[in-house]
């Protein structure tokens, strides 16, 4: 099997200029390059540029995926508004997770060498996907961080009385459950997670009323500050607003804090949310088959029926069908012959099917594959 390796990047913040798309072309000759991003894949060979450098210098996302489980995401983020030392606090301790200072930047950079993979997959979608992770975090929203932790707990990397980095991260977004997948985080452990909120100002959408009058509580000089850098085209400016909304309402946010879970704790509750749900999906699958059994039955019911009412002896048309000495031939005489024993029970004459259902044995008792069709009926 050939190699596949998968780059994408994405500008959010400003825009390639024309010296920036040249410089790039120069780094391959088959990638797809826009004003705002690059993307490029590879199934021989590798590519030549270096990912941390064109991030430093261009970009503020990066998703790198390869065949063989090698998974890495990267956004740089503005030093100003990133928080380092929370940031510090919340990954400083994590293996698969780097964050160094670029400048007046921060890159954040997680990745994992190798995992195990269900399939095979194409890279494509999976930074739009993983996107709004970043205006996420610059609005204030840390779950990501709790995720990049749980991917260390379900990787064996996290003592087991180890306490969360958070109270929760429910309710999981889209970007939040990408990012789960990306990295293969078992999904009962990222449901355990997400039976709790990080915080109850996690669930306040933004826009919302109260978001409004946090807002308008503003010094007008703040007021006028963020819409002349709004109109000057600042592409942070609604994530610093939202960060300023999310802190206000955590600070108004006067409920005791829970006690705090252990990743021991976690994954017990994973193992049991694990348990629950396979039993559900076992029972929606025997009740599957038990409707399709059931659709089935009427569906030959319906052929026995009209048979019987043309003149044919449907006992001949099992014979005739079983004579085929194929599957089909012998689905459908045993399912023909499960439809006659409705009906016959419905009439009060099972012995009469049972001396009937014999002679079909007898007739054909080195036919194995077909006798072992309707075995259960006795």
């Amino acid at each position: 099997m050939s190699e596949y390796q998968f780059y994408d990047f994405l500008a959010v913040g400003k825009p390639l200029t024309r010296t920036d798309l040249e410089a790039l072309r120069s780094l391959s000759t088959r990638a797809r390059i826009s004003s705002t991003s690059f993307t490029n894949s590879y199934e021989w060979g590798s590519f030549r540029g270096d990912p941390d450098s064109m991030m430093e210098r261009w970009f503020d996302l990066h998703l790198y995926l390869a065949n063989w489980g090698a998974r890495r995401l990267m956004m740089r983020l503005p030093a100003d508004l990133a928080g380092r030392a929370r940031f510090d606090q919340l990954a400083g301790s994590l293996h698969c997770v780097e964050l160094r200072a670029a400048g007046q930047n921060l890159i954040l950079d997680i990745s994992i060498d190798e995992m195990e993979l269900d399939g095979w997959e194409d890279g494509a979608g999976w930074l739009a996907a993983l996107a709004p992770l970043r205006a996420d975090v610059l609005a204030g929203d840390l779950r990501l961080f709790y995720l990049m932790w749980l991917m260390e707990v379900d990787l064996g990397l996290v003592a087991a009385d180890q306490l969360e980095p958070m109270p929760g991260i429910g309710p999981v977004t889209d970007a939040l459950e990408a990012f789960a997948d990306f990295f293969g985080i078992d999904c009962d452990l990222v449901a355990a997670a997400a039976e709790r909120e990080d915080d109850a100002y996690m669930g306040v959408d933004v826009s919302s009323e109260t978001a409004a009058q946090v807002i308008a509580g503003l010094p007008d000089a703040d007021k006028s500050g963020f819409l002349v850098r709004l109109v000057s085209g600042d592409a942070h400016v609604v994530s610093e607003l939202r960060a300023l909304v999310r802190n206000s309402l955590k600070s108004a946010n006067t409920d005791s804090p829970v006690a705090a879970r252990t990743a021991g704790d976690l994954c017990a509750r994973a193992k049991m949310l694990r348990k629950a749900r396979e039993a559900e999906q076992a029972a929606q699958a025997e009740a599957e088959i038990k409707r399709h059994e059931e659709e089935k039955l009427r569906f030959f019911r319906t052929r026995a029926d009209q048979l019987m009412r043309h003149g044919y002896n449907v006992w001949d048309e099992i014979n005739s069908e079983a004579e085929r000495r194929n599957a089909s031939g012998y689905d459908t005489a045993a399912n023909l012959i499960r439809a006659l024993r409705s009906i016959y029970e419905e009439n009060g004459s099972l012995d009469e099917f049972r001396l009937r259902l014999q002679e079909i044995r007898d007739l054909h008792a080195r036919k194995e594959r077909f006798l072992e069709r309707f075995a259960d009926l006795g």
